[in-house]
């Protein structure tokens, strides 16, 4: 049985959130889930959705991580042999082999840190990178770098690529994935110093590289996978994030202020509206995975509900079963072979 840790308490409203969607997922994914954090806070939430006898279990964590941990003062949490913080204890276990798995919903800098720096890097990977999903009009992309690294090099855009071509296709079910890499044109010889560096190398792969693309290439479905650097990332990601939002409370602003005929047309049409609020919102795809740590780690977002917990442990779930990991490390062994001849 794949063993998902969930650190209960990682988002805004922890743990009630955090638990819900660990039984849920351990409900109707079937998987074993282990709730790190503190034991008196998470005991009462779980007693209260009864959760029976699915396979579940407390881990006793008294110290937690949050977005005031910054700089040394985190980095030093973040290493310490015996840290007793949630995220520390939780990505400890995937380290042993007690569990597969590790998902969070909390501080996204602390948690990327704690990964790094408990669980190294697969052999070949310079930075890891973080890859959540982008709906687009042809499916979905996974998009990586998103704020791990907001300065990388033409070697690390190589291995995005890799890597985000092996998630794509190991747990997004795409075949041969197209790889585009980010730029302000679609032509070759746009971008900047670092997009023009690392055409070559992509190139050269033996990925199926498409070429440049431009942000609405991206959200048009041309390519699966879009590399960059985590400083455009991280504003292709909040600029999408609030642009579907407005769309959304546009929508619904204009039928509730356009009168009988507005709200009748809202009644008939909310079935179509409901599909594509679904297919715009994060809880869907639960959390991004943090590529390129020597262990499965996802980030998702400090408000997710319920419903995102437990998506997010399906996706880890998901990517447990396909052997992501082993994946990676061959894929990447395999890119480096020629420069050591």
């Amino acid at each position: 049985m794949t063993r998902i840790v969930v650190d209960a308490m990682g988002s805004d409203n922890f743990p009630q959130p955090d638990v819900e969607g660990a039984v849920m997922a351990a409900r109707e994914y079937g998987v074993e889930v282990i709730l790190v954090g503190d034991e008196s806070k998470i005991k009462p939430v779980l007693a209260s959705v009864e959760p029976g006898d699915l396979p579940i279990r407390i881990v006793h964590a008294p110290e937690m991580l949050t977005m005031q941990d910054k700089g040394m003062a985190l980095a030093l949490k973040a290493r310490r042999p015996n840290a007793k913080n949630s995220m520390a204890i939780g990505i400890d276990l995937v380290k042993n082999g007690e569990a597969d798995a590790f998902v969070t919903a909390g501080n996204t800098g602390a948690a990327m840190a704690t990964a790094y720096f408990r669980l190294g890097t697969i052999p070949g990977v310079d930075l890891p990178a973080l890859a959540p999903v982008f709906p687009t009009a042809a499916g979905t992309c996974v998009v990586l770098d998103v704020g791990a690294n907001p300065d990388v090099k033409p070697e690390n855009l190589l291995q995005f690529g890799i890597m985000g071509s092996i998630y794509a296709e190991k747990v997004r079910g795409v075949k041969s994935p197209k790889v585009g890499l980010v730029s302000n044109g679609e032509e070759e010889g746009k971008g900047n110093h670092l997009v023009k560096e690392a055409t070559p190398l992509l190139k050269a792969s033996g990925l199926n590289f498409y070429g440049n693309v431009e942000g609405k290439e991206v959200i048009g479905g041309k390519v699966d996978v879009a590399i960059t650097d985590g400083f455009v990332g991280n504003v292709m990601l909040k600029t999408a994030e609030a642009v579907a939002k407005l769309i959304t409370d546009k929508i619904k602003q204009a039928i509730e202020n356009g009168g009988p005929l507005a709200m009748l047309g809202g009644l008939l049409i909310k079935p179509a509206l409901g599909g594509i609020k679904k297919l715009l919102d994060p809880s869907e795809h639960g959390a991004a995975p943090l590529l390129g740590v020597n262990g499965l780690v996802f980030i998702g977002h400090g408000r997710s509900d319920a419903n995102a917990i437990k998506n997010a442990v399906r996706v880890a779930k998901e990517a447990t079963e396909a052997n992501v990991i082993e994946s990676l490390k061959a894929a990447i062994e395999a890119s480096l072979k020629p420069a050591n001849r």
